[in-house]
């Protein structure tokens, strides 16, 4: 089984536009959640979340292909330029044929729905833009970033919830670990934040109208964000021959389901796929020093996610660092396991543990060191990156340092 690297990282998301001062905000613990700025914002009961601010999409992007990418597809071409440009690679001959992209995304084009849908049903409209399709559609972003890079092997989108980004990652970890791929560009993206999208959300009662504030016992809920992260996932010996600069080495992945009940997670499953993520990184407990946690800001997720925790680790659940970086840059539905992967790196890279900001009382039920309001440094040997969606569904990525 060969080696996988991590060649190249790109983001986009509501605390920078790029790595550089997504990180830097990390360190800081800075917030990206403010208040909406959509249309028809005072027909919504939630009023904020964490947008991309300032996203020009024409200083990226000329005309045509602005027709073409829904705004969940512009974040991750943006972020795919970054991460790629970073790797260095160029793909031509077999490398092309033996490079693909796998992204994760729980609504794809939301923007092209919503914009749509008020053209038909409230403004009368007949008619949509005949590139409505190609937009919406949550292969969309994937298929675009194989044909700006010529990237001619597995190319497709994965869509599971809030495990969306997790899911595609762990796939496009075990294709080049197999040998199915030599790289493969990978990760996730979402843009939900327009009326629609958080219309439906409300519907959940999740939602917090104040802030995030996971593990906290005065949470009242998530908060919404957007963006994307993208890596290029590569075969370790290949990015060693040519010289390639290495982030971090993908060690192993897990997944399960609850097969319980589709809004209500089970610790036993999120356990399960915790321990199958040290057994395939051949990680005792003891090496992992880190774990960049869910941590949705909810009761119920929160309390099942340190359950499972701290049964999977024993005695060992005492000494991690677990912390949620969504309550900075939002949760980022099918796009938030990509952007927190970010946090992971910055604990290898940089041996800092981006910390749980808006932390206000401990809850008995989340007796972790969840690195409350302010970012430590610690040298980390090995982390875990979980990721747990409605319909049950957990993935769980371990990364080791290189």
């Amino acid at each position: 089984m060969r080696r996988v690297a991590i060649t190249g990282a790109g983001t986009v998301n509501a605390l920078a536009q790029d790595v550089p001062g997504t990180l830097a905000a990390m360190r800081e613990g800075r917030c990206g959640i403010g208040p909406l700025d959509i249309r028809d914002k005072e027909r919504l009961g939630v009023g904020i979340g964490a947008q991309v601010r300032g996203w020009d999409a024409e200083a990226h992007f000329n005309r045509q292909q602005i027709a073409l990418y829904d705004r969940f597809t512009q974040f991750t071409l943006h972020a795919a330029r970054e991460a790629i440009t970073q790797s260095g690679l160029v793909f031509e001959d077999h490398l092309s044929l033996t490079s693909g992209v796998v992204l994760g995304t729980a609504g794809g084009g939301v923007n092209t729905w919503d914009e749509n849908y008020r053209a038909v049903y409230e403004e009368g409209k007949n008619r949509v833009h005949p590139f409505v399709v190609p937009r919406l559609m949550n292969n969309a972003a994937a298929s675009h970033i194989s044909m700006e890079w010529n990237l001619r092997g597995p190319v497709f989108s994965v869509s599971t919830a809030c495990a969306s980004s997790n899911h595609a990652m762990g796939l496009a970890f075990q294709m080049v670990r197999s040998g199915a791929a030599t790289v493969m560009v990978t990760g996730g993206s979402e843009a939900m934040l327009c009326f629609g999208g958080i219309k439906a959300w409300e519907g959940l009662r999740v939602m917090s109208r104040s802030a995030c504030r996971p593990f906290s016992l005065t949470r009242d809920g998530m908060v919404q964000g957007e963006g994307a992260g993208v890596f290029v996932f590569e075969d370790m010996d290949h990015a060693r021959a040519r010289g390639a600069p290495i982030l971090a080495e993908v060690a192993g992945f897990a997944m399960s389901s609850d097969a319980g009940d589709i809004v209500m997670p089970q610790a036993a499953g999120a356990e399960r796929a915790i321990t199958g993520a040290l057994r395939d990184a051949r990680l005792n407990p003891e090496n992992v020093g880190y774990i960049n946690a869910h941590g949705t800001g909810t009761a119920a997720n929160d309390k099942t996610e340190c359950a499972a925790v701290a049964h999977a680790f024993g005695h060992h659940a005492d000494a991690l660092m677990i912390s949620s970086t969504k309550a900075m840059h939002g949760h980022c539905i099918g796009g938030t396991g990509a952007v927190e992967l970010l946090a992971c790196l910055l604990a290898l890279t940089e041996g800092v543990i981006a910390p749980t900001i808006g932390y206000e009382e401990p809850d008995p039920e989340c007796a972790l060191d969840v690195v409350p309001n302010v970012a430590r440094e610690r040298r980390v040997e090995a982390v875990l990156s979980n990721a747990f969606a409605f319909g049950g569904l957990n993935a769980v990525i371990a990364l080791r340092r290189v």
